[in-house]
Parts: C-alpha cells; structure tokens; sequence
C-alpha cells in the first residue's frame, strides 16, 4: 500500500514531530511511505499589515502548498493520505487537493488541534475549555500561539474557515492516540465510528537495561505552566522544608518560557538542577539513572509518550491525573497519580519512594512489562492496518 504523510513542523522540534517520524518508520515495514513536509517557517511574519495579509492568506488558503501536494499525489498515486498536523502553512487546501482526488484520508490527534489553536486548550495558565464549542476567544484574547494575539486570532479564523466548510467532516477516520482523546473528540462533534484508538508504539529496547538508581528525580518536557513546571518548584521548596540535607535532587530538562525561572530557583535551590534541552545519549543515561520521572501536566495530555521513556529504562512515572496519562501509569502498580497541581500528594509519593527505594524499583519493572505487553510495533501495524482497511470498502 502506498501512503501519503502531510505534516507542517512546528518552529519547535517537539512530542508530535518525534510521533510523526516514529509512525513513518513503523509503517515502512510493510508499506511505501512518501513525504509531503511543510515548515512554520515558511510563514510570512505579521510585524506589517502587508505580512499581516499575507500570513491571514495563506492559512486560509496556501495556493503554493496545495500546488505542491497536488504535483505529489500526481506523482505517487497513493492508497492513503495520512494527515497529521497542517498549519499553518498546508491550510484547508492541502485537504482539499487530497479530498477532491477522492484519496481516503486519515487524520491523527496528537493533540486538541482542530478545537483548540494552540493545540493545548489552554490559555491564561488554565484549561480552557470553550475550543471544544469552536469558541476560540480565550486563547485568542490570551495571545496563546506563538504570543501574539494577531497570529492566535488568523490561526483560529483558519480553523473556523475548515470547520464551516466541512472539510472536517470529509475525513474519513480520525485516530485518536488514547481512549480519552477519543472521547473528548467524540464528544465535540466528530462521529463516533469515525474515530479510532490506536495507542503509539514505543521503542523498546530489546534487553531491559541495568538498573541504576542515583536518588534523583527528573523531569523532561517543555517548559511552560501546561506541563506543571511551577508544581514541581513548589513541591521541591516543600521537601526541602521538611527533608533538608536529606532532600532528593530534582533535575529539569527541557525549553520554554518558564526556563529562567526555572534557572533562578535552581541558583537559590542546590537540590534542584537546570539540564537545559538534552537528547541522544544524555537524555538516555539521565533516564537510565533517576529514581523515578515526574509528569506533573495541568493542561489534558494526550498520551504522555515519556511514560513509554521511563518504562522502557525501568522507571516509575510520577504522574498526574490527567487525560491520556492515566491510561499509560497504573497508579501504585506501575507508578504513582495524582491530581493535577496538587503538591502535597506529590512530596507525599516522593517521600514514599524516598523511605523505600526498592519500591521504584518494582514499580519500573511493572511499567517495562506494561510497556512490552501493551505498545509494541507489531500491534500497533496490525490495528493500524486494519482501520485503513475498513475503509478502503466504503469508497469504492
């Protein structure tokens, strides 16, 4: 089967990006996948009311991307087009290139994208929850994408713009990356037997490595208010409150625009560390060390695809009770939950891990063989497969 894959970058290489790859390869095993990429920094800027145009023109409607596409499909003739995210450069006419060939689409959620422009359903350090209605105000009124209230108010007019001229509804099966996100689709209008789950897979390394305990905590994420950052801080400054000198070292890793904050805490703080962004072999032998690794999110993750990074280390995941999150960490089975913001739960799981360390251990031993059991590459073909297959009948 030949597979078309749309997808705009994002200016920052993150989660969705690593996804989009990790899919590309697993369905390689057994079927030719093509690329069409676009980039966000293909976007005119919106500093002059000429940029201002240009850049509202273009996510309406980006004849130069959809001629692009278009020239593609020509070319590949695929089976499938798999769409992930597609602004702001592709806009509603890189689905209406594949619509109009009548090539049978998917779309996957790797996020709130399409009700939702920044894709977090959060503005004014809240949940905000009116995207779900197609109201875009808040976020808009919050500047929540790329901060600018111009730019968050061309991207939601765009969304608006598909959403009033069906090309949503011509999608013929949305993937959902967990039940919960599934559900939160279904629940804002998207038909129930078009959305499927198919949880990702991970990359699971052959052998379970060497256990290797060094006391401390790690955090990887962006670093913005959505993903919890401030509660980790107040947790630290609590347990250093109550343990001193015996307070466990917490490092944080990652970017974003909490990050001086972060590094100023971390000056006053010597039991909390500021890795900055990491990845390959550092990001590796900093998971492969921890204790444990915290996901304190506030905003609805998704999936929360660290849970597979510290499972597939042996590493229990401190989590909070948050959409797809509690799907992925059995809560005192393969790591610990709890409710999102709420500090004193944290330290108090913490402290448990701290009085008896063998305790992680067994955790991330749990959460490996969950891992193993539940997210291989193998199974997540096979009902990947199968969806495309269901729907391959209905259009012919």
């Amino acid at each position: 089967m030949k597979i078309a894959q749309i997808f705009n970058r994002y200016l920052q290489r993150g989660g969705e990006e690593i996804s989009v790859e990790r899919i590309s390869n697993a369905l390689s095993r057994s079927h030719r996948v093509f690329h069409c990429y676009f980039d966000s920094r293909q976007m005119a800027g919106t500093d002059t009311f000429l940029e201002m145009g240009l850049s509202a023109g273009q996510m309406l409607w980006n004849f130069h991307a959809a001629q692009r596409l278009g020239a593609h499909l020509d070319a590949v003739k695929p089976d499938i087009a798999l769409f992930h995210n597609i602004l702001p450069y592709g806009s509603a006419a890189v689905l209406h290139e594949v619509q109009k060939r009548g090539i049978p689409t998917i779309n996957y959620i790797h996020n709130f994208r399409p009700f939702s422009v920044n894709g977090y359903l959060w503005a004014r350090n809240r949940l905000q929850l009116a995207g779900l209605k197609k109201n875009f105000l808040p976020e808009i009124w919050d500047a929540s994408w790329q901060n600018s209230r111009v730019r968050t108010l061309i991207a939601a007019a765009a969304i608006s713009f598909m959403h009033a001229g069906g090309f949503y509804k011509k999608i013929d099966r949305w993937i959902a990356i967990s039940n919960f996100m599934r559900t939160t689709f279904i629940n804002s209008g998207i038909p129930e037997n078009k959305v499927v789950t198919i949880r990702h897979s991970a990359q699971i390394d052959p052998v379970s490595p060497c256990i290797s305990d060094q006391g401390y905590y790690l955090f990887l994420g962006r670093l913005i208010s959505a993903k919890g950052v401030l509660t980790l801080l107040y947790a630290w400054e609590q347990l250093t409150k109550k343990l001193g000198p015996s307070t466990p070292v917490l490092k944080i890793a990652g970017e974003g625009e909490l990050a001086q904050q972060v590094a100023a805490y971390c000056s006053q703080n010597p039991k909390v560390q500021f890795l900055g962004r990491i990845d390959g072999l550092t990001k590796t032998t900093c998971i492969q060390n921890c204790r444990a690794m915290i996901a304190p999110s506030l905003w609805w993750e998704p999936l929360g695809i660290v849970t597979y990074e510290a499972y597939n280390a042996c590493k229990p995941m401190l989590a909070a009770r948050s959409g797809g999150l509690t799907e992925t960490v059995n809560d005192a089975y393969t790591g610990f939950l709890h409710d999102p913001g709420n500090v004193s739960q944290l330290v108090n799981q913490i402290e448990m891990l701290e009085a008896n360390p063998t305790k992680a251990q067994n955790l991330g031993h749990a959460g490996r063989e969950w891992l193993c059991k539940n997210c291989n590459e193998e199974q997540w073909l096979d009902n990947f497969d199968q969806t495309v297959y269901n729907i391959l009948p209905e259009r012919k």
